[in-house]
């Protein structure tokens, strides 16, 4: 597994956005009614509840840009190492998270040695040939019984597309189905494979929050969380 697994064009695309990443993301999320802040929050949450408050194996952000979510991961749990192709946005993201440990080359990525690797809204970024070969190399990266955890957009949601129309760094991306998810999971190699549905009310609709997880098999959602494990 090399950095060649991402597009280079995207890349230099990230590069180039890290300093102003942040207000990107918070200008095309907007229409929630929410911060970036919120949706890497509630990653943190759906990880704890799925992993455990007292999980003590080391956890992968890979992917991670400028660590967003990185940084609370590092709340929820012991050990955590990000990885990013973007070296612009690891430098950010070594400043926000300084309890992490962050790599920029997948091969100093050690090898069968994490309980959860995350993957959070980057397989829309990378070619869709080159999916299947960054997933195995991920699961590679896995203890035996660990996790690789996927988050995406949901393309069946209205607002999920419009956020990815109005922002830049999305500009060359190609969201994945949830049938697609599943499959790459699957093809990967991976075990008791499952996909739920999360994030459904904007700001406006908080009061009903409480409702999402009765809510998860329904294909409504603006993400996608999904998951298999490593034997």
């Amino acid at each position: 597994m090399t950095n060649q697994s991402f597009d280079p064009q995207a890349q230099a695309e990230f590069d180039r956005y890290a300093g102003s990443y942040r207000d990107m993301h918070a200008s095309s999320v907007a229409v929630s009614g929410e911060a970036p802040e919120y949706f890497a929050i509630y990653k943190q949450k759906v990880l704890e509840r799925m992993l455990g408050a007292r999980f003590d194996r080391p956890v992968l952000d890979f992917g991670c840009g400028i660590g967003n979510l990185t940084l609370h991961l590092a709340k929820s749990f012991e050990t955590v190492h990000g990885y990013d192709p973007s070296a612009e946005s690891v430098k950010l993201a070594a400043t926000r998270a300084p309890k992490a440990t962050f790599f920029h080359e997948t091969e100093a990525l050690p090898k069968d040695h994490y309980g959860a690797a995350v993957i959070a809204n980057v397989l829309h970024h990378v070619p869709v040939a080159d999916r299947l070969s960054l997933l195995r190399g991920v699961a590679d990266t896995l203890a035996p019984g660990g996790r690789l955890i996927i988050f995406e957009h949901n393309p069946w949601n209205p607002v999920t597309r419009h956020a990815v129309r109005s922002c830049a760094f999305d500009d060359n991306a190609i969201l994945l189905s949830p049938r697609e998810v599943r499959r790459l999971l699957k093809a990967t190699g991976l075990t008791d494979v499952e996909l739920d549905y999360i994030v459904f009310f904007p700001r406006a609709l908080a009061f009903a929050r409480g409702l999402e997880a009765s809510l998860r098999r329904v294909p409504l959602g603006a993400q996608v969380f999904a998951w298999g494990v490593k034997r």
